[in-house]
């Protein structure tokens, strides 16, 4: 047997001790207690930048709980569980079976034993920015965990009480203990023959000697940084790093680690392109994906070219492990569309209709750290909860221990690449590929030739590099040459290496990599206020700088990117303003220039808004804007197809009427009806007018309506006022009446009314206030009745008076005839019936006696006449109160 020995050296050794090192192990989701829509348990089982996770239903009850199943029968070693930022539950316990049990059978709940539990923090300090990674370690043997959620955390995010669980990670062995002992003593005498030594200092620490070491690409952080297909290829490499150390391949193992090293920067940055352009594809700016799409193809072709040049890469390598779908990241039914919340500390949640979310991908970690605290005693001492206080960095901690924190992410923004430092930009070079610039084409060395024999080739061809690092490289290696360039080099160098070095720029201007756009904007501006006046050059270089610059400047603000747009239109703003180019009038002649019909938003957008901004800034005295020049451009927009560029146009207008008044109005429209149907030009001509102190067409309109309602008012006041004027002379009339027939009309209207009219006697009343609080139509008395009340009860109240439909006049009905007869404004109209004795329109009288249908009145000591209701009754007063 011995002598088989030396053939399983090599590779069937490093497989023995791989097979026997803890590593990922894969499981599938057996059931979980509920789920929000989009949000099931089995998106626990992909580990992704783009992953969403588990979340509990709302308001569920507690608690939650999810059985996982292992692929296999396997010894737990690690357990790694990634909380969401603010859905935290309390406490986490873990259960571990070797067979399912019966749900229905409450007895068989025995084959779960209880490992214990992990607490959460309640992550306030950070403010629910970060989430916690917890690590546990545990020894435990079985096929199925069951991990119980408690009561979550309160705050004012979780609204409705969730719990979530973004991704779990489950490390072990295969729990083979039948062939444990003897591969054990097989490797150890394998170890004897080749003359290791397990317990040799030289080898502790590193991952060949110890059968507990776990690698980091098996961690969870290394799965929900990475792009999938990169971290297929790391996975590869480092495989055939192992292999190459066991064959003592060391220069070729060196060369993979480096490479290594390398692709883990180049997943996390494909892994945040990836999320950006799903962001964009969310909000529908398909312009931005389209250049993230791009710029993730780019980058990657590059990345494998340098692999392919080194020879490690190949078609193996470079199969995709996943096709990750292209969803929108929000669902109609999430919480945003149905409730308003507190808003969230930069970070959003949304779910999906499929397993991916918005990933927690950012440059700088978050200052929320973790630390391992004190076991607990007993049965929890398996499980260590981590201290939420400690405060550290997180680039000092243990691979297991860094804190994995949440995107940080305005609402209502795209999730943009953060801006770089000098000291972010050299760690940056010293982390990228190694190795010199690829050599220069035909057509470059044709179409840089003179840059090249004023820079030199190397510089030029770091400048047309494919690798972005490179180019960057350039343009800050020609930042430290023009600044260390000595104050007496003779003129003509020193034009030569300007004109050269803005032919570079001009390329670099064009980058779609910001860091390589915002090098060549810092070159710019040394050269435009540093170098020139440093060497007393002339305006015509400074002219030649911005002339030769500012038009792809320009196209660079319609850039479909919003951080390249803001960047490039605010370095114009600043460029216009340096007193070198300030006097040159140069930029504000591009900005008047007429937008083309073609163009894109982005670009007349920025243009409108730079023109609007310098304006404020330079004003219209030798500065290059014209009150011509300005109102042709303003006025030619109005009539563009984009809202804000119109509406940008106007206030543009607006602001140049406040400084020139009526030489403004030369180039707009007679401010007519026709006109003012173009709501623009209506808006405008109302502006000046406000401008110039005068009420608006809308002002006039609602001063008319007002004078309209004042003029009803008063209408109705003078109307209510006659009223009671021929209110008081019936009043009087009456008065004179009752006062020579007072005692004959007491006793008629005590019997008359039963009580209404009460004898002044019995109510205590004395005859000289017997007419207080007394109708002297209706003979009804109140304590209403005052003098105000009594005008109002004349008016709308008295069975005995009404007014006239035809001169709004209040008389008794009993005289109604005779009024309409008599002393109506429309007397004139009325004509009087022989046999019904009632005033009838004179055009209707004809028919109305002809037909003879009206009921005939009799003599007036027979009965009196009702005119309203065409009834004859009793005669006297007494018959005319009881009708």
């Amino acid at each position: 047997m011995l002598m088989t020995v030396p053939g399983t050296t090599g590779i069937p050794h490093a497989s023995a001790q791989t097979r026997r090192m803890p590593h990922k192990i894969g499981f599938v989701v057996v059931s979980s207690s509920g789920h929000e829509d989009g949000f099931s348990a089995r998106e626990l089982m992909i580990h992704a930048p783009t992953v969403s996770g588990w979340r509990s239903p709302r308001f569920c009850q507690f608690p939650q709980e999810i059985v996982l199943q292992m692929v296999e029968r396997c010894r737990i070693r690690k357990l790694q569980l990634l909380a969401h930022q603010y859905m935290i539950s309390s406490k986490i316990e873990f259960y571990i079976s070797e067979s399912l049990p019966e749900y229905f059978a409450p007895y068989q709940a025995e084959r779960f034993r209880r490992l214990g539990y992990v607490s959460l923090c309640d992550n306030e300090k950070t403010g629910c920015k970060a989430r916690e990674l917890k690590s546990v370690y545990v020894d435990a043997v079985g096929q199925f965990l069951k991990l119980i959620f408690h009561q979550n955390h309160a705050n004012k995010y979780n609204i409705y009480n969730q719990v979530a669980l973004v991704a779990i990670n489950i490390i072990g062995d295969p729990a083979d203990f039948s062939d444990e002992s003897n591969t054990a003593s097989r490797e150890k005498l394998i170890d004897h023959y080749l003359g290791h030594n397990s317990e040799d200092p030289a080898l502790e620490g590193t991952y060949a000697r110890r059968s507990d070491y776990i690698s980091p690409l098996d961690d969870l952080a290394f799965d929900m940084y990475q792009d999938p297909e990169v971290a297929q290829i790391i996975r590869k490499l480092d495989e055939r790093k192992r292999e190459a150390v066991q064959k003592e391949r060391y220069d070729y193992a060196k060369k993979l680690k480096q490479a290594i090293a390398d692709l883990q920067k180049v997943g996390e940055r494909l892994g945040r392109y990836e999320v950006e352009k799903r962001c964009a594809v969310e909000k529908e700016d398909y312009d931005l994906a389209k250049e993230k799409k791009q710029q993730m193809e780019q980058y990657r072709a590059e990345v494998y070219e340098q692999l392919e040049l080194h020879s490690l890469l190949d078609a193996e390598l470079m199969r995709r492990p996943l096709d990750l779908p292209l969803w929108p990241l929000a669902r109609s039914d999430s919480p945003r569309h149905q409730k308003p919340v507190p808003s969230l500390p930069q970070l959003e949640e949304r779910g999906t209709e499929n397993q991916f979310a918005e990933p927690f991908l950012q440059e700088k970690p978050s200052s929320y750290s973790l630390t391992i605290s004190p076991q607990h005693s007993a049965v929890d001492q398996l499980l260590p909860a981590t201290d939420p206080h400690p405060k550290t960095n997180a680039e000092s901690l243990p691979y297991d221990e860094r804190p994995l924190p949440a995107i940080r992410k305005h609402h209502g923004e795209a999730v943009v690449e953060p801006e770089m430092s000098d000291a972010d930009i050299s760690d940056a070079r010293r982390g990228g590929l190694s190795g010199e610039p690829e050599p220069l084409t035909e057509k470059a060395l044709r179409e840089a030739s003179s840059a090249i024999d004023v820079l030199g080739e190397t510089l030029v061809a770091g400048a047309y590099s494919k690798t972005w690092s490179y180019r960057e490289d350039a343009l800050l290696a020609l930042y430290k040459k023009l600044m260390e360039m000595p104050v007496g080099t003779p003129k003509e160098d020193l034009k030569n290496t300007l004109r050269a070095s803005i032919f570079l720029i001009r390329r670099a201007i064009k980058d779609i990599v910001t860091s390589v756009f915002q090098a060549s904007l810092k070159l710019l501006k040394m050269i435009i206020t540093q170098y020139i006046p440093k060497h007393k050059l002339s305006k015509l270089e400074t002219a030649h700088c911005v002339e030769r610059t500012i038009p792809i400047l320009l196209t660079r603000t319609g850039d479909s990117s919003a951080r390249l747009r803001v960047t490039a239109a605010n370095f114009i703003q600043e460029m216009a303003l340096f007193k070198e180019v300030k006097s040159l009038q140069i930029i504000p002649s591009y900005l008047v220039q007429p937008l083309k019909a073609n163009s894109s938003v982005h670009l007349a957008m920025s243009q409108m808004g730079l023109l609007a901004r310098l304006l404020k800034d330079l004003g219209t005295g030798s500065s290059g804007f014209t009150i011509d020049n300005v109102m042709k451009f303003s006025v030619s927009s109005l009539e563009h197809r984009v809202y804000e560029v119109r509406e940008t146009a106007v206030r543009i207008i607006l602001d140049m009427y406040r400084q020139h008044q009526a030489s403004i109005l030369e180039y707009l429209p007679a401010d007519d009806n026709n006109t003012r149907k173009n709501i623009l030009y209506k808006t405008l001509f109302e502006g000046f007018a406000k401008i110039d102190g005068r009420a608006t067409d809308a002002e006039m309109r609602q001063a008319r309506r007002k004078a309209a309602t004042e003029e009803a008012e008063k209408q109705k006041k003078e109307e209510i006022k006659a009223v009671q004027g021929q209110l008081a002379a019936l009043k009087e009339i009456q008065a004179e009446v009752q006062e020579k027939e007072s005692d004959a009309v007491k006793p008629k209207n005590q019997d008359i009314q039963g009580g209404k009219a009460a004898p002044a006697e019995a109510l205590g009343i004395p005859d000289e206030h017997y007419l207080d609080n007394l109708c002297i139509f209706c003979g009804e008395r109140s304590e209403s009745f005052t003098e105000e009340g009594l005008d109002l009860h004349y008016w709308k109240h008295c069975l005995m008076l009404t007014r006239c439909d035809h001169c709004k006049q209040v008389v008794e009905i009993s005289s109604l005839t005779e009024h309409l007869l008599t002393e109506c404004d429309k007397k004139d109209g009325f004509g009087k019936c022989y046999r019904c004795s009632e005033a009838v329109f004179k055009e209707e009288l004809p028919r109305h006696i002809k037909n003879k249908e009206c009921n005939p009145a009799k003599p007036e000591k027979l009965a009196n006449r009702c005119p309203l209701c065409h009834e004859n009754f009793s005669p006297g007063e007494e018959g005319t109160l009881k009708n």
